[in-house]
């Protein structure tokens, strides 16, 4: 997402960093400067975590065993399922970073239909405000199209087959969470929260230190929100 920040400089129109407030900037420029910043941002946050080794790579996002597995896999490796495991992991993670180019084009819809006050909010609003506006306006289509995708990507995992039979069974007598019910849907959920906090992370840092950012114009904006 740095070229969110970058984007973000040039985008909004603002006049000298010295002592400016938010209402200095009008509603338009900042509405569709933060439009373009964010839409650059969620591209690139897409193509670094859908890219090989996107999640498996980075310890932030990485997805583990399921929990009720985990607790089972020093038995697991024990007994010579050791690679087995390693393939889920692998399969899951390799799953996600299949999954995640089908955010872009609703992440970049959700940023179309943002409202002048929904850009205030965001501009205005905590350190991931805009990481919040994307979950709560996307994370429901963006499961429904990761989920057949995850679904396909670890199917012929004999281990994952071997969890859902158990997790299913579990799940009816409430000794699974819902969201471990299966393991796509587990694996679903990991992703969309891998995709949301490597977004909150970028937004927070620009939010945290806006002078020491490149762009004087983005010293400016997020200076007078600070």
């Amino acid at each position: 997402m740095r070229q969110l920040i970058t984007a973000l400089g040039f985008a909004l129109v603002a006049t000298h960093a010295a002592a400016v407030s938010l209402s200095d900037i009008s509603n338009t420029d900042a509405s569709q400067g933060l439009k373009e910043a964010l839409t650059q941002g969620a591209e690139h946050a897409v193509s670094k975590l859908g890219a090989a080794g996107g999640f498996l790579n980075n310890s932030k996002v990485k997805i583990p065993l399921p929990d009720t597995m985990k607790k089972a896999e020093k038995a697991m490796r024990m007994f010579g399922m050791g690679a087995q495991a390693d393939e889920l992991v692998l399969k899951m993670n390799q799953a996600a970073e299949a999954a995640v180019p089908e955010a872009k084009e609703l992440l970049v819809n959700s940023v179309k239909q943002m409202s002048v006050q929904d850009a205030k909010d965001i501009l205005t609003g905590g350190q991931d405000s805009a990481t919040q506006y994307f979950r709560k306006t996307t994370s429901g289509p963006m499961a429904e199209k990761f989920l057949p995708i995850v679904k396909k990507a670890t199917e012929n995992v004999n281990l994952a087959q071997q969890y859902n039979k158990f997790a299913d069974m579990g799940s009816k007598y409430g000794l699974v969470g819902k969201d471990q019910a299966s393991l796509e849907q587990y694996v679903t959920q990991k992703t969309l929260d891998g995709v949301y906090l490597m977004m909150a992370e970028e937004e927070k840092a620009i939010r945290s230190d806006p002078m020491g950012q490149a762009s004087s114009l983005l010293k400016t904006v997020f200076g007078a929100v600070k």
